[in-house]
C-alpha cells in the first residue's frame, strides 16, 4: 500500500518532487493515508466510518501521540518557559505536518512583523500624551462656558460643554495628527507583511519538498491507492445550485446587519434610561456607559454567532456538494470568515461611519421607535469607536485563550486518575515483559491500553481544528488594520496576545489534545487571499476613518480657512476659537425646537432657564439649513479620501512589485533539484534498456 503511494507520486504532475518519493514512508504520512483509508471504506451495509460513529457503533477514532517525540516537543516547544525561544518548525512539520507547521510558522512570523507596528502605535499614543496638557482644542472644551442641547428626550435637561473634559482628553490621544500617518503605515505593513511572508514560506516549503504540492491531486493518489477501481469524483456545478447558497448567504448576512442594528437600538434606549438613573456617575457618563454595554453586548453577541455562523457554513458546503476535502475546506473558510467579518463588524462600522451623522438636528431628530439616535461628542466620534474596538479585543483575546486553555486542561485533570491506575498495573510488566529476544519494546496489551486510554482522555479534535486557530489570528489581523487609525495601540494588544497564542496552542496541540491527523500543503490556503482583501479593506477604511470619522479634516480646513492664521494674525494659536466654530445654536422661540425641547428640559443644574442651547453641526441659526463651510468640509474630506487611498494602493502596488515571491536562492535550488532528478530518471531508463538487451 506505501509501495503504491509512493509510485503514485513519482508519476503524478505535482507531488513528485516531493520526499516521500523514495526512502521509508514517514509516520505522520501512514497516519494520513490510513485515516482516509478509514474514512473511504464502505461496509457491506453501504455505510462508512461516520455513519457507524453517528450510530454509536463506534465511539470515536483518533491517532495516538507517540511518547518520544511528544516529549521532545514538549521539551522544546510546549512549555511556557520556552516564551521567547525559536520554534522548531521542522520538529512540528515531521510530527504534526505540513500544514500545522505553515500555521505556527505563519503565526510566528506575523508576531514578529507586528514588534515595529507596535512601536510605531506606542509612538503615535506616546505623541498625543505629549501635548495632554498643552493642547488648545482641550483647553477650549475644559475651560468652556457653552451650553448644550439635552442629549435625549424628555429624561435629559442641557448640559455644560466643560462636564465633558475628560472625554476630551481622551479624544485627542487617538484624533491626532500622528494617526494618519501611522494609518499610511499600517496599509503599507500589511502589504509587506504578505509579501515577505509568501518569500519566508517559499524557503520553508522548498525546503520540506512540497513547492510544487497539489492536495487535490494526493487525494486522488488516495482513492486509487484505497481503491486500483475507483472513480474520481468528478466537477460539478449547477446555476440553480449556486443561485440557492447565494440566496441563503444573503439572508444570512441580512440577519447579522440586522443584529448590528439591534444593539443601535439597545444603545439609543439605552442612553436616556441611565440617564435618568440613580447613580450619580452612570448619570454623567450615561452615553459612554451605553457604548460600553453595547460594546460587551456585541462580544456574546459574536460568541453566539460564531456557533451559529458555523453550522449554517457545514449545511452550505454539503448543498455545493464540492468534489474533495480541499475544495470543501477552502469554501467553509470564504463562507465562515464572511459571516464572521459582518458578525464582528457590522457594528463598528455603524460607530465609525454612521454615528452621529444621521440623528438630525434640533427641530428635526430622527428616531426610532419614538427614541431619539444618540449623538457624537463635541471632540469627535472617534472615541466612541476607540472604546468600542477596545473593549471587544480586550474581551475576545482574554476570554477567547482563558477558556481555549482551561477546557482541555480540566478534562485532561478529570482523567488523569484512571490513567495513573493503568501506570501502576502496568509498571513491571513495561520494563521486562514488553521487551523481545533483541531487546525491542513491544507493548503487551496492558501496555496498549494504558497507551490508548491516555490518548482518549485528552481533548477531541477534528478536521477543522486547525481553522478555528486560523480564524482566530485572521480575525485579529483585521481588527488591526482595518479600524487601526482609530486604536493606534491594537498592534500592541496583538503583539503581547500573539506571544502567548504561540506557546498556548503548542501546550494544547501537544499535551491536551489528541493528535491531528498530519497533513501535506504548501500553503496556507485561501487565508493568503483572505488576508489579502483585508490589506485593500484596510485601505478603505483607514481612508475613510480619517476622512469621515476623525476630525483631521475639519481642523484642517478651520486652520486655513476660517482660523486666526488663515485671517493674517499670527498672535494666537490657529485653532483657538476651532470647538466654538463647530457648533450651531438653536433657540427654542423656534417653533420646531420647541416641540423636541420642554421647558423642564432647559433648565441648568444650577436652576437657571436658558433660551438656547448648542449642538455638534454646522448649521445656520436663521432657519437650520448648511453652511457653506459644511459643503467645503465636505468637499476636502472626499478628496482627501480619494487622494489617501490612491496613494497608499499605488505603495501597495510598488510594495508587493518590488519584493518577489521567491527568494532567488529558492528558484535556484529548485532549478538544480529538477534537473539532478531529470538526470537521474535518464539513468534509470538507460539502465532498463541495457538490461532488457
Amino acid at each position: 500500500m506505501f509501495e503504491d503511494y509512493q509510485y503514485l507520486l513519482k508519476v503524478s504532475d505535482s507531488c513528485n518532487w516531493c520526499g516521500d518519493v523514495r526512502g521509508t514512508v514517514t509516520q505522520a504520512t501512514r497516519i494520513r493515508i490510513v485515516s482516509f483509508i478509514l474514512h473511504q471504506t464502505f461496509i457491506n451495509t453501504g455505510e462508512n466510518l461516520k455513519e457507524l460513529l453517528e450510530k454509536d457503533v463506534f465511539e470515536t477514532m483518533f491517532c495516538l501521540h507517540e511518547r518520544k517525540k511528544q516529549k521532545r516537543l514538549k521539551k522544546r516547544w510546549a512549555r511556557w518557559s520556552a516564551l521567547f525561544t525559536e520554534q522548531p518548525v521542522n520538529d512540528v512539520k515531521c510530527y504534526f505536518g505540513e500544514k500545522v507547521a505553515l500555521y505556527y510558522l505563519w503565526l510566528g512570523w506575523y508576531t514578529r512583523l507586528l514588534v515595529p507596528a507596535a512601536v510605531l502605535g506606542v509612538i503615535v499614543f506616546l505623541y498625543g500624551l505629549a501635548f495632554f496638557n498643552t493642547n488648545i482644542l482641550i483647553h477650549e472644551v475644559c475651560e468652556s462656558n457653552i451650553t448644550m442641547c439635552p442629549r435625549c428626550d424628555r429624561r435629559c435637561t442641557v448640559w455644560q460643554l466643560s462636564e465633558t473634559c475628560t472625554y476630551a482628553k481622551v479624544s485627542h490621544l487617538f484624533d491626532n495628527e500622528g494617526t494618519v500617518a501611522f494609518a499610511m503605515f499600517m496599509a503599507i505593513w500589511a502589504t509587506l507583511f504578505l509579501e515577505l511572508w509568501k518569500r519566508h514560506r517559499a524557503r520553508h516549503v522548498s525546503e520540506w519538498k512540497v513547492y510544487d504540492w497539489c492536495e487535490e491531486e494526493e487525494e486522488l493518489i488516495l482513492e486509487i491507492v484505497n481503491d486500483p477501481n475507483c472513480n474520481p469524483k468528478q466537477f460539478r456545478h449547477s446555476y440553480l445550485r449556486s443561485t440557492g447558497v447565494l440566496i441563503l448567504v444573503t439572508i444570512m448576512l441580512m440577519l447579522i446587519i440586522g443584529l448590528a442594528h439591534a444593539l443601535v437600538v439597545f444603545r439609543v434606549v439605552a442612553a436616556p434610561l441611565m440617564s435618568e438613573g440613580e447613580w450619580e456617575f452612570i448619570k454623567d457618563h450615561a452615553n459612554t456607559v451605553a457604548v460600553m454595554l453595547g460594546a460587551v453586548l456585541h462580544y456574546f453577541t459574536i460568541q453566539i454567532m460564531t456557533r451559529v455562523n458555523r453550522w449554517v457554513s457545514i449545511k452550505l458546503c454539503e448543498i455545493e456538494k464540492t468534489n474533495s476535502f480541499a475544495a470543501t475546506e477552502r469554501s467553509f473558510t470564504v463562507k465562515m470568515f464572511t459571516f464572521q467579518f459582518f458578525t464582528l463588524f457590522s457594528s463598528l462600522f455603524y460607530v465609525a461611519f454612521f454615528l452621529g451623522r444621521i440623528n438630525g438636528h434640533p427641530g428635526n431628530y430622527v428616531r426610532i421607535a419614538g427614541w431619539r439616535l444618540e449623538e457624537c461628542h463635541p471632540s469627535g466620534c472617534l472615541t466612541d469607536l476607540f472604546i468600542q474596538m477596545a473593549v471587544i479585543m480586550l474581551l475576545k483575546q482574554t476570554l477567547n485563550n482563558i477558556f481555549e486553555f482551561t477546557v482541555p486542561w480540566l478534562k485532561s485533570c478529570f482523567s488523569r486518575n484512571t490513567a495513573k491506575k493503568l501506570q501502576r498495573k502496568c509498571g513491571y510488566c513495561y520494563r521486562k515483559a514488553c521487551r523481545d529476544e533483541e531487546g525491542h519494546v513491544e507493548p503487551c496489551d496492558i501496555c496498549k491500553l494504558r497507551d490508548w486510554l491516555r490518548n482518549y482522555h485528552l481533548a477531541d479534535t477534528d478536521a477543522f481544528s486547525l481553522f478555528n486557530e486560523f480564524l482566530e489570528m485572521v480575525v485579529q489581523f483585521s481588527f488591526t488594520t482595518i479600524f487601526v487609525a482609530a486604536f493606534p495601540l491594537a498592534p500592541l494588544l496583538a503583539l503581547i496576545n500573539n506571544i502567548f497564542e504561540i506557546r498556548l496552542d503548542a501546550i494544547k496541540m501537544v499535551r491536551l489534545e489528541r493528535r491531528l491527523v498530519p497533513r501535506k500543503t504548501n500553503d496556507i490556503g485561501v487565508w493568503t487571499k483572505v488576508l489579502e482583501v483585508i490589506g485593500v479593506l484596510a485601505v478603505i477604511a483607514n481612508g475613510l476613518v480619517i476622512g469621515v470619522s476623525s476630525d483631521f479634516i475639519p481642523r484642517l480646513v478651520y486652520r486655513y480657512h476660517y482660523g486666526p492664521c488663515a485671517n493674517g494674525s499670527n498672535q494666537t494659536n490657529c485653532m483657538q476659537g476651532y470647538i466654538n466654530d463647530t457648533l450651531s445654536t438653536a433657540f427654542v422661540m423656534h417653533s420646531a425646537v420647541a416641540k423636541d425641547f420642554d421647558k423642564d428640559m432647559m433648565v441648568t443644574d444650577t436652576g437657571f432657564n436658558v433660551t438656547q442651547c448648542s449642538y455638534r453641526d454646522y448649521r445656520s441659526d436663521e432657519d437650520y439649513t448648511l453652511t457653506s463651510q459644511f459643503w467645503l468640509v465636505l468637499a476636502v474630506r472626499f478628496a482627501f479620501v480619494i487622494l489617501f487611498e490612491h496613494v497608499v494602493v499605488v505603495c501597495k502596488f510598488i510594495a508587493a512589485w518590488f519584493v518577489p515571491n521567491s527568494p532567488i536562492q529558492v528558484k535556484n535550488d529548485r532549478l538544480h533539484d529538477k534537473l539532478a532528478r531529470l538526470k537521474e530518471e535518464l539513468s534509470e531508463m538507460k539502465r532498463s534498456v541495457s538490461t532488457d538487451v
